[in-house]
């Protein structure tokens, strides 16, 4: 079974943070939240999330996707952090999924992930990136680095990375099953 990290920051969008867990959980595919720090996570619209472990704990543990929800001040916390920084340069380098969606995108931008590859973003996040192909679509696939545009976006987005980890079949199944 597929295994993803979902770093949650203090001030992250809610919104796509629990749709990308439940639908991957829905899929069958473990999901593992990590705060960065031990403390509960309260999102940007004052949701409080309890994360399942902490950042440090989580990175002991190898992973096939890690996952960026967005939201401010959540992205800005991301990008601040090393951790996270060297995590999605590894995970890239490994081969493996890396996705991120709203403002999380310019999280890979600042580590160097998106220099002259198409992605998308809430609008202008990317803008002091000149060397991002940025593209409209909800969601843009570049090999394995998975972007998407915001909280409206974050089923479709969720979706695909279902159909990346477990295939077509497994996705229409969780999409019937939210009677889209």
């Amino acid at each position: 079974m597929p295994k993803v990290l979902v770093p949650l920051a203090q001030g992250c969008e809610e919104l796509e943070a629990v749709t990308i867990i439940d639908l991957l959980r829905r899929a069958g595919i473990n999901v593992v939240s990590a705060g960065l720090d031990a403390l509960p996570v309260r999102a940007s619209r004052d949701t409080v999330l309890i994360p399942d472990t902490t950042l440090d704990a989580a990175l002991k543990h190898d992973y096939d996707m890690v996952v960026l929800p967005g939201g401010l001040p959540g992205t800005t916390h991301l990008r601040n952090d090393a951790r996270i920084l060297d995590l999605v340069r590894r995970m890239a380098q490994h081969g493996k999924y890396v996705a991120a969606i709203c403002a999380a995108p310019s999280v890979l931008a600042a580590a160097g992930l998106l220099d002259g590859k198409r992605a998308t973003c809430y609008p202008t996040c990317l803008d002091e990136f000149p060397r991002v192909n940025l593209q409209t679509a909800a969601v843009v696939e570049d090999g394995r680095l998975i972007t998407s545009r915001g909280p409206g976006t974050a089923m479709d987005f969720a979706l695909v990375l279902v159909e990346r980890l477990m295939g077509q079949a497994k996705r229409s199944e969780v999409e019937t099953g939210l009677q889209r």
